[in-house]
């Protein structure tokens, strides 16, 4: 299959980018596993590649064909949507903006296009405090998810209007499961991820994305780490740093979209370009803005 799959992103002048939630066997297939945000980029800079095969969840893959939608971008399995991003639409997004007329809406990058549209600018869990408070405005609306607000509103003098949307799989990370783990191993690091409830970022050591514990794991002297996030950042975590111990927080954090993708449907994506992430243009045009002030505004 691995050989079949090599073949067919040669011919298809494909790349193939993984999230880090993926299964260990799609990241081992992929040519690149990140964040989402940074693998859209990525496939908006390959000048030379045509098909984007994007093992994620639904908003993932709409983001990469927002900034590269010169490029066929697919989807392998489009049931694999995001329950936090679902929380939200754009109707229910039109009618909280009609009671805070004026208040800029920021949006986690975990939205749909659709949602993203209808926002002032997009933000990502690692610059999430950054951009708010670099925001002219007092009051903000901030969807989807209450926790990341939550955590942003630690880190800020201004009002946050919080969504009340969440990732059911962080939330069943609870403040037991992180004290269990402490004890199960003393003296590891606690590194959460903010889309955790506020009781288990208060036990944390620190807080971050996915890509901000990875590079924690690289530079930290500590050899053991406890994980508060998905399981599946686990994998790389071990592949990059073999000298180190991990242990993901509790056996609740899967997700199970983001294992609905195999490397069957990867092949099967390259064999029948199938499935296409298709965004009408004037929605493409409104989210790639919101996409774009967030970019300019992280520099």
């Amino acid at each position: 299959m691995r050989a079949e799959i090599a073949r067919l992103r040669a011919e298809r002048k494909a790349i193939i980018l993984a999230h880090n939630y993926q299964r260990p066997e799609v990241q081992e297939i992929a040519d690149y596993v990140g964040d989402s945000l940074e693998l859209s980029i990525k496939a908006s800079q390959l000048a030379d590649v045509e098909v984007v095969v994007f093992c994620s969840v639904d908003f993932m893959a709409e983001t990469a064909k927002l900034l590269a939608p010169d490029k066929l971008v697919l989807h392998p399995d489009p049931r694999a949507g995001c329950p936090m991003a679902e929380m939200v639409t754009p109707e229910r997004l039109r009618e909280m903006k009609a009671q805070y007329p004026g208040v800029p809406v920021v949006c986690y990058v975990n939205t749909s296009a659709a949602v993203k549209a209808e926002c002032d600018i997009a933000v990502t869990s690692a610059n999430a405090v950054k951009i708010v408070n670099g925001l002219d405005a007092d009051t903000i609306l901030f969807v989807p998810d209450r926790c990341l607000g939550a955590w942003v509103q630690q880190h800020t003098e201004k009002t946050l209007i919080l969504w009340p949307g969440y990732c059911p799989t962080h939330n069943r990370i609870l403040p037991a499961h992180v004290l269990a783990a402490r004890g199960a191993h003393p003296g590891a690091k606690v590194m959460a991820h903010p889309e955790c409830p506020m009781p288990v970022l208060d036990l944390a050591d620190i807080v971050a994305s996915t890509s901000g514990m990875l590079r924690l794991a690289r530079e930290d002297p500590a050899a053991e780490f406890i994980v508060a996030t998905e399981e599946g950042l686990l994998h790389r975590l071990r592949t990059e740093n073999p000298e180190k111990r991990f242990h993901h927080v509790a056996g609740v954090a899967l997700c199970p979209n983001m294992k609905k993708i195999t490397p069957e449907k990867v092949l099967w994506a390259l064999q029948d370009l199938q499935y296409p992430v298709d965004i009408p243009a004037d929605v493409a045009d409104r989210a790639r803005r919101c996409i774009a002030r967030m970019l300019e505004a992280s520099k």
